[in-house]
């Protein structure tokens, strides 16, 4: 069998840890020539300038989780995987930072976290992600009303530029790359500026005490009532999330965290205003959850907390309009998830997304495409009006001249 200059020099790097691609190794459905999973920033410098070198493209892989999120790549050559970069490098507890390699999963950060008491206060719905998965989809979950979104708790980073360039900004680190604000920027990227290789978090401890309460309302206003009534109250919940289901009831769950004797008065005053609400130290399933899985069309909504039930009636009525289903769950905060029926045609994909953005446009909002089966996405503009695309061009061109880092994946084909 003749020899792979290819996967020679991968293999030089890496090891025993590049090998030739299979048909599970697809990204988006678009096939990959080779896998290689170096187990360090520096042997992921090695792998992007051998793929610089062999005019290689690359898409980057966590665990997989997300891989069919977003416009499926021009071409994959090489997906880099990242879980052999694991491990907790630094946890400073008593300045509330951790240090973590990005192929770690985010349950085993969490879990060295708890041992001294604290968290990285962010909400993951997809079991077995990686910290450097997570970042490069910009995933926040219901917390995100208290703590922030990962923009915020993300203080530090640590990537690989397209051509194996190592650079380092935020954190502990004094001054970022060329100025610009890199945590930010790759934060939601879908790998097109970087490998992100390291992360540095920024901790809260971890409240002693939960407590949700659960009210069912009367459809999408009554649910922008409720959460109003609870967000301008004086329980300071961590997290108020909304739940329509597609043929039942809406719901919002309120979630209050602290001390023991803090929460019960919370509980009290929080069931004051909301009513008759069922109160339980769980939340409920589809709590923190995504509303859809990979055979579905998802979407991601965002709007001003005032355009939460517009957005929501919206959804009523595209389901009912174009005659299929949509269950939406999503943060008070403004940010929505929404599954369609598993059967739903392209056409009526791409008018319900039509129908929405007009609806979320409304209120400085947007829906973006998250996944789709390829059928329904050939039809449908994945991502929608974005301001600054020009802008966002000539980043990628910058830092990636030659377009070879997950090619297409992300806003107006950068």
């Amino acid at each position: 069998m003749p020899s792979d200059p290819v996967l020679d020099d991968l293999r030089k790097v890496c090891h025993d840890r590049a090998r030739p691609a299979e048909d599970a190794d697809a990204v988006a459905e678009v096939a990959a020539r080779y896998v290689a999973s170096p187990g360090s920033t520096e042997e992921t410098s090695e792998v992007l300038r051998l793929a610089a070198q062999h005019d290689l493209r690359v898409v980057p892989r966590g665990a997989g989780t997300k891989l069919g999120w977003g416009v499926p790549p021009t071409a994959v050559d090489l997906v880099l995987d990242t879980t052999a970069i694991t491990g907790v490098v630094e946890h400073a507890a008593g300045d509330l930072v951790a240090v973590v390699r990005a192929g770690t999963p985010v349950e085993t950060l969490q879990s060295t976290l708890a041992e001294a008491g604290q968290q990285l206060a962010l909400d993951v719905p997809t079991a077995g992600s990686t910290v450097g998965g997570t970042v490069a989809t910009n995933m926040s979950g219901p917390r995100r009303l208290l703590y922030g979104t990962l923009r915020d708790l993300l203080i530090g980073i640590t990537f690989v530029r397209a051509d194996g360039v190592v650079a380092k900004a935020g954190g502990k680190v004094v001054k970022n790359v060329a100025g610009y604000d890199f945590g930010k920027l790759l934060t939601g990227c879908y790998g097109t500026l970087g490998v992100i290789t390291q992360v540095a978090f920024r901790l809260h401890p971890h409240p002693p005490v939960q407590r949700f309460l659960t009210i069912e309302v009367d459809g999408a206003e009554a649910a922008g009532r409720a959460v109003a009534a609870i967000v301008n109250s004086q329980v300071v919940p961590t997290a108020v999330d909304v739940h329509q289901s597609a043929d039942g009831p809406t719901s919002v769950t309120v979630l209050l965290e602290g001390t023991e004797q803090g929460v019960t008065g919370r509980v009290a005053t929080a069931t004051a205003v909301l009513g008759d609400a069922a109160a339980s130290d769980e939340p409920p399933p589809w709590f923190g959850a995504l509303p859809f899985d990979d055979r579905q069309v998802g979407l991601k909504l965002t709007t001003e907390m005032a355009g939460l039930p517009r957005l929501l009636l919206a959804a009523q009525q595209a389901a009912d309009r174009h005659g299929l289903s949509i269950e939406v769950t999503g943060s008070a905060a403004g940010v929505l998830y929404a599954g369609l029926s598993v059967d739903v045609s392209p056409d009526a994909a791409a008018a319900v997304v039509t129908d929405l953005r007009s609806a979320a446009g409304s209120y400085a909002g947007s829906v973006v495409v998250l996944t789709a089966p390829a059928a329904v996405s050939r039809g449908l503009d994945m991502w929608g009006p974005v301001p600054g695309l020009d802008l966002m061009r000539r980043l990628k061109d910058q830092l990636d001249p030659q377009h070879r880092l997950a090619p297409g994946r992300f806003v107006g084909g950068i």
